[in-house]
């Protein structure tokens, strides 16, 4: 606990230390915003707290399960490396921001009036820190087999290994993409070929494709039990796909890719934590907890510097590299259908989005908001077609009819063309909200995936008792 305790307060005194006087990071004399070594006690405080209070509950209950199984003394040291990786990654971040713009990587904010360019891809900061505290890491997680002699778990750090694989992987591809501007074709190709040293050491060490079905299905194939095979396997490819790029998708606004990832992470760590303090605990949720937590720590800094008003942008790395984090988590944490749950409103935009990502509508580069200069605020962006609704082909006149009558989307019809409200859950929250501030908007889509993930809780351990026989 002592731990736990003092690695908290060393990254909060990382961000007290870092107020003083502003002093910009070298850089030579540009248009371009250098990130400044700013107090981010003063400015972001909220979103380090948030970070910060998830670490120390999910240490807590770490806490919790240490004291009635000894061996997870290692839990503990990667609570306390995790809060170390937050401290050294918000100290990092003011000091390499100019080295990203020196490199090209900087872009405007569309959401703000015209400015200063600010350092892209940073996500990339975050990724490193974690590999390298996870690295550091790894002794610990096995001392007991390297200091006492026991037999030593190959399978077990093979998979620790493929899984630190696997995330090394999307972070190079994500990397690569903020440099190369990938096309979606690759970015659907990348995260697959990825997943293919996870997926193989699933296979050697478990093997398992088989599903529990729920009631009433169960009664109609008289069996509990239903093997999918090869579909299993194709189901976590997939689930890989998905994962990087449903946070990809849902962005637009300062803190958001940052934020979602922060919430759904510590919502898995704190599912790990309530199955470990269960009746059955298995060394498959104290692995994927051990790479949840620093995950935390690096997130929560970066989010502090992505928050409105952004000073970086975590770019495509880091969507990437969060998205193939939480497969990870959930193929070897061995919950890999609970892991969708906690993606609800990821869920939703994709379903939402999927009319303009498959080119049934048109869809614009930016499906961003727009800004109101007259009132600072945020209102929806539209796709422009250029033809009449009655012109337009039959499946597209069907979707736009459709989604107006639902109130599913603003559509203006005038006889030359038809503007729609581009198909985002950001767009859907301000149809049916109006505009609202960037910050404002911001927090109330966080709102909405904290509010999921309870319901996601909710499904799993009290719902799930309607529909199975026995639940863990």
């Amino acid at each position: 606990c002592v731990c736990v305790c003092v690695s908290c307060v060393c990254a909060l005194h990382s961000t007290r230390s870092s107020g003083g006087t502003p002093v910009r990071a070298a850089a030579p004399p540009t248009p371009s915003m250098g990130l400044e070594r700013e107090s981010v006690g003063s400015r972001n405080k909220g979103a380090v707290a948030a970070g910060l209070v998830g670490l120390t509950c999910v240490g807590l209950g770490v806490v919790a399960y240490n004291t009635a199984h000894a061996r997870a003394f290692h839990l503990l040291v990667n609570a306390g490396l995790a809060s170390f990786a937050c401290a050294f990654t918000l100290r990092t971040i003011p000091a390499v921001s100019h080295l990203f713009l020196n490199a090209g990587l900087g872009g405007f904010d569309l959401n703000k009036e015209p400015g200063l360019k600010i350092p892209e891809g940073v996500g990339a900061v975050a990724a490193a820190f974690y590999l390298i505290f996870l690295f550091l890491y790894i002794p610990v997680h096995f001392q007991a087999f390297l200091f006492r002699g026991d037999a030593f778990p190959h399978d077990k750090f093979v998979e620790f290994i493929c899984a630190l694989l696997s995330i090394c992987c999307m972070i190079f591809l994500g990397f690569a993409d903020d440099v190369l501007n990938l096309q979606w074709r690759h970015k659907l190709l990348l995260p697959t070929i990825a997943s293919l040293p996870l997926l193989m050491v699933y296979y050697i060490n478990f093997s398992s494709t088989t599903m529990v079905l729920p009631y009433p299905v169960n009664k109609w194939l008289g069996d509990n039990i239903l093997d999918i095979g090869p579909l299993f396997y194709l189901y976590m490819g997939m689930l890989a796909v998905f994962c990087t790029n449903a946070i990809n998708i849902l962005a637009g606004i300062n803190g958001i890719e940052a934020g979602q990832s922060l919430v759904i992470a510590i919502s898995l760590a704190l599912n790990n934590v309530y199955q470990l303090m269960g009746s059955s605990p298995n060394g498959d949720h104290e692995l994927s907890l051990c790479l949840l937590l620093p995950f935390i720590g690096v997130t929560t800094a970066l989010l502090s510097y992505n928050w409105f008003p952004a000073k970086v942008f975590v770019g495509d790395t880091f969507c990437y590299f969060a998205g193939m984090t939480f497969a990870v988590v959930g193929i070897l944490g061995h919950f890999s259908k609970t892991l969708l749950l906690f993606f609800i409103p990821q869920v939703i935009n994709f379903v939402y989005s999927v009319p303009q990502l498959f080119k049934l509508v048109p869809c614009p580069r930016h499906r961003l908001p727009k800004l109101n200069k007259k009132t600072g605020k945020l209102g929806m962006s539209y796709a422009v077609l250029d033809k009449p609704l009655k012109d337009l082909p039959l499946v597209s006149r069907l979707i736009i009819q459709t989604l107006r009558t639902l109130r599913l989307a603003d559509v203006v019809d005038s006889e030359s063309d038809v503007k729609m409200s581009n198909l985002t859950v950001i767009n859907l929250c301000l149809l049916w909200s109006g505009q609202m501030r960037e910050n404002q908007l911001a927090v109330r889509l966080l709102k909405i995936q904290a509010a999921s993930s309870v319901v996601a809780f909710l499904i799993r351990y009290v719902l799930a008792h309607l529909f199975y026989d026995r639940v863990e």
